[in-house]
């Protein structure tokens, strides 16, 4: 399965860091976001992946010739959801999705890999505990996910914090039959709402997340599961997040991982290796 990899916004709560780089090259804990995430997958045995980019694109381009590259030229006007069906090339035979400003594990990655569902989602069971000393994200702001069993309910930015199962990390699979369900379905509503109608949140379809199509499959019948994680991930979304995930993360620094600013990805999977 291709790994897609969404990439394509500027970032600019993280200023100054992005303001020569993408946000996934922001270094943490020694290695850039984009390397950890490459991390997790590779050590999973998966290492097709797919870049989709927008600003600072030829960046990423230049410093990882390997991978595979589609650009959002509309990014600066649309959100992830649009990003992601840029890519729908390479989503026939099923793929993995994943945010490229968060940290997370090899085990996350795993769980996903093991799941005989048709779509997927990673969930942080302890997200709260993040959340006490994320001033500057609220918890109102999180992707917060409702479950019964692994089957999830609801997905949602609406759900009231105390009674969430737990936080959509940005990371999910889906088989080739989810992956056609979920095109199918994204179609349809794009056919029926257009770019400018409002799809949830105040937001008009081309500023949709995913997680907007997402509750609106479930809604309409689609099973949606998930796999839980207790902790080992951080979302980097500003300059107070950089320093909860840095000094948290400084835990896997001591193993091997792999050097910063590296010319080229060869090199990167070298490092691990």
């Amino acid at each position: 399965m291709n790994v897609i990899l969404l990439g394509a916004g500027r970032g600019e709560r993280l200023m100054p860091f992005t303001a020569s780089q993408p946000k996934c090259f922001t270094e943490v804990a020694g290695a850039r976001i984009l390397d950890w995430t490459l991390r997790a997958f590779r050590q999973n045995g998966l290492d097709r992946f797919v870049f989709v980019g927008g600003y600072l694109m030829d960046v990423v381009r230049d410093a990882y010739p390997d991978l595979c590259y589609v650009e959002n030229p509309a990014w600066p006007t649309t959100n992830i959801l649009a990003s992601l069906v840029c890519a729908r090339e390479h989503m026939a035979r099923g793929f993995y999705a994943t945010y490229t400003d968060t940290l997370y594990r090899s085990g996350a990655v795993k769980a996903l890999e093991d799941s005989p569902h048709d779509i997927t989602l990673v969930m942080d069971t302890r997200w709260r505990e993040r959340y006490v000393f994320r001033s500057m994200h609220p918890e109102s702001d999180a992707e917060k996910i409702l479950v019964d069993g692994d089957r999830v309910v609801e997905v949602s930015r609406t759900i009231k914090p105390h009674e969430a199962s737990g936080e959509y990390s940005g990371v999910l699979k889906m088989t080739a039959e989810g992956a056609s369900q979920f095109l199918h379905f994204y179609d349809e509503l794009h056919a029926e709402l257009g770019d400018e109608q409002v799809i949830a949140d105040g937001r008009p379809f081309r500023m949709a997340y995913v997680i907007h199509l997402l509750d609106r499959m479930i809604s309409d019948g689609i099973p949606v599961h998930c796999v839980a994680v207790p902790g080992d991930y951080h979302e980097v979304d500003n300059i107070q997040d950089y320093h909860l995930a840095t000094a948290d993360w400084m835990r896997f620094a001591t193993k091997p991982v792999p050097e910063p600013r590296l010319t080229t990805s060869r090199e990167n999977a070298r490092h691990l290796a």
